[in-house]
């Protein structure tokens, strides 16, 4: 595919819940949380608070993305089922007469989790890329769940804890000045898995123990598909699950420690399909990018899916 994306528009809620208290209204133990604190490196949740509503997030991240912009198709790549008494049946009407694009296509892509916003960025550009697509044709990437409703969806058992946030990015056709270029990007799915949060203890087990080797696997066919060997990726920008997943994901796949963006696993932690975008979106406007780095965008799906994707970063906007 030959597209590029904006610049990453994130907005969290004002509200923040310690991982303790998500952990204990969930009725798991106190071992469970010091493991969340301690080893996975987990503090603090995005939480909505009393006022404030998803759809409302969603927009105000699209009309950053679009900044002034068009865009002919919206995909919005969601884990949890929506819920109709929060955002209302009428949503996907509601959300394009918000975002000016009323007239715009609209398509929901869930059902595999967490990959679904980088998913929607590959279908996406699929779509730019169709016989026939108009020069300016643009398509607006929305993410984002919200967690808080449902304890029990929101806590991932000796995993992590969704948090409420939402992601935008436009993708567009290199010739628009993207902040970054898609190289080149991979899928994986392991049907042993299928049960995702009904699994067995035996089937966790086998899926704790090889799910790093499916990441480093996608990561490595994405890099693959972009020209390129794992050595020469700069950074990668993960699924904010925890911080000992990725130490083993580091130790397996040979990308250095340092490399791997975490910096937002504390105060932000595990914001479903958005985590690489804010990934990325954070190391950008915090000045640790330039132009040239390549960068590996990483999300992990219950069920299982995997979906990485490679991006080169160009000059500003």
């Amino acid at each position: 595919m030959s597209v590029g994306l904006s610049t990453v528009a994130v907005r969290l809620p004002r509200g923040v819940e310690p991982v303790a208290d998500v952990l204990a209204r969930a009725g798991r133990g106190a071992r469970e949380a010091k493991m969340f604190a301690k080893v996975y490196g987990l503090r603090d949740s995005p939480t909505l608070a009393a006022g404030e509503r998803m759809e409302d997030l969603l927009v105000e991240a699209g009309r950053a993305a679009l900044a002034g912009r068009s865009a002919g198709l919206i995909l919005y790549g969601h884990t949890l089922l929506l819920a109709e008494h929060d955002l209302g049946g009428e949503f996907p009407d509601q959300l394009r007469a918000r975002l000016g694009l009323p007239h715009s296509r609209f398509y929901g892509l869930s059902h595999i989790n967490c990959a679904s916003v980088l998913r929607a960025i590959e279908l996406a550009g699929r779509y730019l890329d169709r016989p026939g697509a108009a020069p300016d044709d643009r398509v607006l990437v929305l993410g984002g769940d919200q967690g808080s409703l449902h304890d029990a969806s929101r806590v991932i058992p000796g995993m992590a804890i969704g948090g409420d946030g939402a992601v935008a990015v436009l993708v567009q056709p290199p010739g628009a000045r993207p902040r970054y270029r898609y190289l080149g990007g991979a899928t994986g799915r392991d049907v042993r898995f299928h049960r995702n949060l009904r699994m067995s203890p035996a089937e966790v087990a086998t899926f704790a123990k090889v799910c790093s080797e499916l990441v480093v696997d996608t990561v490595v066919r994405a890099a693959r598909a972009a020209g390129l060997g794992t050595e020469s990726l700069d950074w990668v920008m993960p699924h904010l699950s925890n911080r000992m997943f990725w130490r083993t994901f580091s130790a397996q796949s040979g990308i250095p420690w340092d490399r791997i963006c975490l910096d937002l696993m504390p105060e932000q932690g595990h914001n479903f399909g958005g985590d690489a975008l804010m990934a990325l979106g954070h190391e950008d406007r915090a000045g640790r990018l330039r132009p040239g780095d390549r960068c590996a965008l990483v999300a992990i799906g219950q069920g299982a899916y995997f979906q990485s994707m490679i991006v080169e970063v160009e000059g500003d906007q």
